[in-house]
C-alpha cells in the first residue's frame, strides 16, 4: 500500500514539474529561446542580407516585427506582450520613452564600434550622453522641385516658396512640427519654441503661403512628384531620395538657413530579455562595412563616419543628402514638447489646413 501512495505522489510531482515547465515556454512566447533576438523596426528598414548575416556570425536567431508609425509602436510596448530586444524609435519617440520608464539604459562600454558614430549626431536634446539610444540613420526636411516647372536654382530657401509665380503649385507633407517649423525658421525662431506669439505669427506667414498650396498630403506626395502632376514638394530626405530614382527631373534643396534634423536610433526596451543579443547587434550594424551596406540598401543618410567613407561618391558627395557644414550647423532636432503646447502647433496647423488652396 505504500509503495502505491509513493508511485501516485511521485507522478503527481513529475506531472506538475511538466506542467510548470510548460506554463513557463508558454508564457514566454517567441521569447522562450536564449539564442532569439527580437527586432521590431519600421518596414524595409535594413537590409535583409545583413540579419542572415548577423545570425551566421553570432548564432543568434532574428525574429523581426514592423511597425508603420512612431505612436503605433509606443503603444504596443508600452501595453506589454512581445519582449522586443531592439527598436528602432525616431529622436522624439525616444525621449517620450525614457519619459515612461520603457528604455533599458545602454552601457556604450559594451559598444566597441560607438566610437564610428560621428560626433555631431551623438549628445543631442531628445537623450544627452546617449545613455538610451544610438544613432541609426539622418535626414531633412526640405524642398523638392521638378526642373520642368521651376528653373534650376530658382528655389534655395524657405521664404522662395511665398512667391506669386508659384500659385496653386506646392504639395506639402501633412505634418504640423514640420510645416510650422519651417514657417518658423523662415521667421528666423526655433523650431522647438513655444512662444505663442511666436507661434501665432508663424501661423499667420503660412496663411499668406496657402495661395500656392495644391495639397496637403501624405504618402501621395511621391506618387505626384514622380508622374510630374506637382511642380513643388515639401518633404523628408529619404521621401526625396525615392522620387529622384524614378524621376531625373527631381531635385531636392535643404535651404541653408536651416531645417528640421531628424534621427532614427537603436534603443533597448526595459522588457527585453536577450540584453547580449542586443549589444551584439548594435555593434554589428555600428561596423563600418555593415553600416555602408545598410545605408546603400536603404539610401537614408549614415551617421558612421568610417561606413560614410565607404560610399561611392555619387552618394557621399551628394549635398541634396549630405548637406555641406554651413547648412548643417543650422539643423535643428524636435524636442519632444509638453502635451500643451504639441496641441498648440497642431490646432494652429488644423486652422491653416482649413483654409488652405
Amino acid at each position: 500500500m505504500k509503495k502505491l501512495v509513493l508511485a501516485a505522489i511521485t507522478i503527481i510531482l513529475v506531472c506538475l514539474g511538466l506542467q510548470i515547465l510548460a506554463d513557463k515556454l508558454n508564457n514566454s512566447g517567441v521569447s522562450s529561446g536564449s539564442k532569439d533576438l527580437i527586432i521590431y523596426n519600421w518596414g524595409d528598414y535594413i537590409d535583409p542580407k545583413l540579419l542572415k548575416k548577423f545570425e551566421k556570425q553570432t548564432g543568434y536567431h532574428v525574429i523581426y516585427e514592423t511597425f508603420d508609425s512612431n505612436e503605433s509602436m509606443y503603444t504596443k510596448i508600452k501595453q506589454g506582450g512581445t519582449a522586443y530586444d531592439i527598436c528602432i524609435p525616431s529622436d522624439y519617440m525616444v525621449s517620450k520613452m525614457k519619459e515612461s520608464h520603457l528604455l533599458k539604459k545602454i552601457n556604450l562600454r559594451n559598444i566597441a564600434n560607438i566610437k564610428n558614430i560621428d560626433p555631431q549626431f551623438m549628445n543631442q536634446s531628445f537623450d544627452y550622453g546617449n545613455n538610451y539610444s544610438i544613432p541609426y540613420f539622418w535626414g531633412t526636411l526640405g524642398i523638392i522641385y521638378n526642373d520642368k516647372f521651376v528653373k534650376m536654382g530658382e528655389i534655395k530657401h524657405w521664404n522662395d516658396l511665398w512667391k506669386s509665380k508659384f500659385k496653386h503649385q506646392i504639395l506639402l507633407v501633412d505634418s504640423a512640427r514640420d510645416i510650422m517649423g519651417l514657417s518658423l525658421i523662415s521667421m528666423k525662431n526655433s523650431v522647438n519654441s513655444q512662444d505663442s506669439l511666436k507661434l501665432k505669427l508663424a501661423k499667420t506667414k503660412l496663411d499668406a503661403l496657402g495661395a500656392n498650396v495644391k495639397a496637403i498630403i501624405a504618402d501621395e506626395l511621391k506618387m505626384y512628384m514622380i508622374r510630374n502632376e506637382a511642380s513643388i514638394g515639401v518633404t523628408w530626405s529619404g521621401e526625396a531620395r525615392t522620387m529622384l530614382n524614378e524621376n531625373p527631373h527631381l531635385h531636392y534643396v535643404v535651404p541653408s538657413e536651416g531645417s528640421n534634423l531628424w534621427l532614427d536610433n537603436i534603443v533597448i526596451p526595459k522588457t527585453a530579455k536577450n540584453q547580449a543579443g542586443a549589444y551584439a547587434f548594435i555593434n554589428f550594424m555600428l561596423d563600418p562595412k555593415n553600416a555602408a551596406q545598410n545605408a546603400k540598401y536603404i539610401g537614408y543618410a549614415t551617421p558612421n563616419m568610417l561606413a560614410k567613407k565607404l560610399l561611392p561618391d555619387s552618394i557621399k558627395k551628394d549635398r541634396q543628402f549630405y548637406p555641406a557644414t554651413s547648412t548643417m550647423k543650422h539643423l535643428q532636432v524636435f524636442k519632444n514638447l509638453r502635451s500643451e503646447k504639441i496641441q498648440e502647433y497642431n490646432d494652429l496647423f488644423l486652422e491653416f489646413k482649413m483654409y488652405a488652396h
